[in-house]
């Protein structure tokens, strides 16, 4: 088995690497890069392949930077199978078509100062119409439930708890006496999350993929989440102002809905009008009610219960354009919800327009924010920051709460590892910032790796599974 890594190498987004295994292309993963957005374009528009030389993809998970490219891949000529689990499948159903609508939307507003310059204008990389044929390709695989590969290669999806239907997963390469097997953590959640089922641990490893993220980061007490968001909600009470959070629209939306449901119920605060402004968000959520299996004890007992923890009275989930241009003119107190994550698009950022510069509001982040995104600049204290060609103050008071990762932390990924067993003597960490990657690779060779490497964005290793 050959690796080249393609994407999401020394960064945290493009997941996308190539195995090249019993004469098959398998890629795991095919992700939207995200960050400086005309080399993003053209690493997204141009892969480092043929499209049609491709076999198979075996998805992670429904995030964009890990499925958002697919529908390029079949645009190019890709015909093999997208093999996931049944909950992934449903989340790109609707992620992929709002991503296809979302860069219509900013190809469309690009281009109008391109037009009036007699600049070329820009195409978008897929359109609504190219999603059913990437839809049809997919191969529905439960976790647990063994898949032939090739011949002598085995896949097996692990839950990997970081999202709806995210699996870890291991390829088990040879016959019994010489089988060999292969770890791909995907983006691998943590422990007593809500919602969610803990990772799943998985043993007799000899090759690991590990993301790190958070290489060498420890999350703060998950403890801390419910009394944070109370307070920020007591504080914009008091001053009739706004707390906007920018949130991933499918996995952290539904957390963040679950937390302050929580407080509703407790009776902890007055109720203050919570709008989940993202229609994916909406739709989303009908998927996170229809795969309950996915769901941990707590979850189950809460519905069990007959509550409903994604309704409660005072939410409401805003579709239209008009009711979202609304809560612009809204005076507070309020809590607006709303994607993109990172502020890269969507309605997020005519939200953070007209609210970033009253010192009264607050914007809080909980969520990753990579490198050259909106998101980060904002976390950083850049100010100004330019949004649709104009420069806004950062005047908001900005703060982030980083125990809502749905990302393991150094401990969480390293306690993972020490349960999984000693037997992994060969290791490649990806997703994540180079000083993240390098960490956890010095932290898995003190646990007893010997050959550790941070692979370079088009890196190829050889025969890694040895004789």
């Amino acid at each position: 088995m050959d690796i080249t890594f393609h994407g999401a190498a020394r960064t945290t987004t493009g997941s996308m690497h190539l195995l090249d295994i019993e004469g098959k292309r398998v890629l795991l993963d095919c992700g939207l890069s995200q960050g400086r957005r005309k080399e993003s374009f053209e690493r997204n528009r141009n892969f480092p392949f043929r499209a049609a030389d491709i076999d198979q993809v075996i998805l992670s998970h429904a995030h964009m930077d890990h499925s958002g490219n697919l529908p390029s891949l079949v645009k190019q000529g890709f015909r093999g199978e997208i093999v996931a689990t049944p909950a992934t499948r449903d989340l790109c159903d609707i992620m992929l078509r709002d991503s296809a609508h979302l860069q219509l939307k900013d190809v469309e507003f690009a281009n109008k100062k391109r037009r009036e310059k007699g600049k070329v204008l820009f195409e978008p990389l897929y359109g609504p119409e190219d999603i059913d044929g990437t839809l049809e390709r997919f191969r529905e695989v439960p976790y647990e439930k063994t898949f032939d590969v090739a011949r002598d290669v085995v896949l097996t999806f692990h839950d990997a708890g970081h999202l709806l239907g995210s699996a870890s997963m291991t390829l088990d390469v040879g016959s019994k006496g010489t089988r060999k097997r292969l770890f791909f953590t995907g983006d691998m959640g943590r422990k007593g999350m809500p919602i969610l089922l803990d990772p799943t641990v998985v043993s007799d490893v000899d090759v690991l993929i590990t993301e790190s993220t958070y290489g060498n980061r420890v999350h703060p007490p998950k403890a801390d989440v419910v009394g944070r968001l109370k307070a920020f909600i007591e504080d914009i009470t008091l001053q009739k102002s706004k707390l906007v959070i920018p949130s991933f629209r499918v996995g952290r939306t539904q957390e963040i809905v679950y937390f302050l449901n929580q407080i509703y119920e407790q009776g902890r605060i007055q109720p203050v009008p919570v709008f989940v402004d993202s229609p994916l968000s909406s739709k989303a959520t009908e998927v996170y009610e229809r795969h309950r299996e996915c769901f941990d004890e707590e979850a189950t007992r809460v519905l069990m219960e007959g509550d409903q923890p994604f309704h409660f009275r005072n939410l409401k989930y805003t579709t239209s354009t008009e009711d979202s241009k609304k809560l612009n003119d809204m005076p507070g107190p309020a809590v607006i919800v709303s994607s993109s994550g990172m502020c890269e698009g969507g309605r997020i950022v005519h939200h953070l327009m007209n609210t970033i510069g009253n010192p009264r509001n607050i914007i809080l982040f909980v969520g990753y924010q990579a490198e050259n995104t909106l998101g980060r600049r904002i976390v950083e204290h850049v100010s100004p920051v330019r949004m649709f060609g104009n420069d806004y103050p950062v005047n908001a008071r900005i703060h982030t709460i980083n125990a809502l990762s749905a990302h393991a932390d150094r401990d969480e990924l390293m306690d993972y590892f020490t349960e999984m067993g000693p037997r992994v003597k060969r290791a490649f960490v990806v997703h994540g910032e180079v000083e993240q990657a390098e960490s956890l690779a010095v932290s898995l060779r003190e646990l007893g790796a010997a050959d550790v490497a941070v692979p370079a964005p088009g890196q190829r290793f050889e025969n890694v599974l040895g004789g």
